[in-house]
């Protein structure tokens, strides 16, 4: 890390890069934005905005339980819960007589209740407050490491399986008469969701990542006029959000996780004033 560090003092001869928190909070933007911005697209297409607004809601009953199974990495526990409570939402999505929306928010304030039930026992639930805003600021480098694992992971599937799970959202059934194993691709894509939720939120916050998740993505489809422009206005938009947010709540002396969502829309506002200038 000491020769990255090197690299981005010698390429940003700005004040904030002298410290070390910033450095590694830059670093770690540099790698959740872009996945938000992939994820994001597929989200918002597949109209599951509700879906990963629950996942994050989910983080304070995955903690729970791991506190009631002794489990002492919190991460752990709630990227667990996470997988597991996607696949089971993402089953009862497909299969319930109910709208989804309906579904999904019971889900949602189930795990938000239950969670704040067990953590708030005896009054202790303000150990647990920094979770619902985040701190990027105290971010790791072995956390990044595990970031940029996901992120390889993430690029890898997205290479290998985006004209599935684009065929997937379009028409499940045409899909599968293309022989297509749409299951299995739309479960590996909430696990997707579910890990990086998990692994993003003790830095971003429940309360604002699925805004994060949402944001660029749905700006983009106010400027892009086909697949490919959406992703990557989707990855750029992501991109500047956070870079911007994080600087700016430097020198604001603000949350920058909150400083990064006011910047996604406030892009998502003026792409949708451009829209009917671009799209005429």
């Amino acid at each position: 890390m000491h020769t990255i560090y090197q690299w981005m003092e010698t390429l940003l001869p700005f004040d904030y890069i002298q410290y070390d928190f910033m450095k590694n909070a830059l670093l770690a933007v540099l790698i959740i934005t872009p996945l938000f911005g992939i994820l994001g697209t597929m989200i918002v297409n597949n109209r599951m905005a509700f879906f990963s607004d629950a996942l994050g809601h989910s983080a304070l009953t995955g903690m729970a339980v791991g506190i009631i199974f002794g489990v002492s990495d919190a991460g752990i526990s709630m990227v667990v819960f996470a997988v597991i409570f996607a696949l089971l939402l993402n089953k009862i999505r497909h299969y319930s007589i109910a709208e989804n929306d309906t579904v999904i928010s019971v889900f949602s304030s189930l795990s938000t209740a239950a969670g704040l039930v067990i953590l708030s026992r005896g009054g202790s639930f303000s150990k647990y407050s920094a979770l619902l805003v985040g701190d990027i600021l105290s971010i790791t480098p072995p956390e990044i490491l595990r970031l940029l694992l996901i992120f390889a992971v993430t690029l890898t599937f997205w290479c290998l399986a985006f004209n599935k799970l684009h065929a997937v959202s379009l028409n499940a059934s045409l899909a599968k008469s293309k022989r297509i194993r749409v299951a299995l691709i739309d479960n590996i894509f909430v696990v997707l969701i579910a890990v990086i939720v998990m692994l993003s939120i003790k830095w971003v916050g429940i309360l604002i990542i699925n805004a994060l998740l949402i944001l660029p993505a749905a700006a983009a489809r106010n400027l892009a006029s086909n697949m490919a422009q959406y992703h990557l206005f989707s990855v750029l938009f992501s991109v500047f959000s956070g870079i911007l947010g994080l600087i700016l709540s430097y020198y604001l002396d603000m949350a920058a996780g909150p400083m990064i969502v006011v910047i996604a829309s406030l892009l998502f506002f003026v792409m949708l004033a451009v829209r009917p200038f671009v799209k005429q």
